[in-house]
């Protein structure tokens, strides 16, 4: 007859743990905090995304730079994989034409410089 132990509480507790350190991992990640500071929008084309569709939607470094990720998230913004990949694309065309002609690359693009006055139409 098989003879049934107690369940070892302490390895239990090690377990729950290992699990809420891992979490806590997780979400101190920049995409984690972006996505608790910001609307799920990409601020290119303005696509909203929800549900299984929010692995579309990327975090892209403002100044492209991957090492800088203030906790306030002011060098982040959402862009879906579709305008992420464009968006570095265009900046690496431009930094090719640049290259060529002498000067330096940038990137002009302001998806949303007419918004305000959109908003304010009725």
């Amino acid at each position: 007859m098989p003879r049934h132990t107690a369940p070892d509480h302490a390895r239990l507790d090690r377990v729950v743990a290992e699990a809420r350190k891992q979490r806590e991992l997780r979400e101190a990640g920049y995409r984690e905090r972006a996505l608790k500071l910001f609307p799920w929008i990409c601020r290119r084309c303005g696509r909203e995304f929800t549900g299984a569709r929010l692995r579309e939607l990327t975090v892209h470094h403002k100044d492209h730079n991957h090492d800088n990720n203030p906790a306030d998230g002011s060098n982040w913004e959402f862009q879906c994989i579709y305008c992420h990949d464009n968006e570095h694309s265009r900046m690496l065309d431009e930094a090719a034409r640049t290259r060529d002609a002498g000067g330096p690359a940038a990137a002009t693009h302001q998806p949303f410089a007419e918004l305000k006055k959109l908003l304010k139409k009725e």
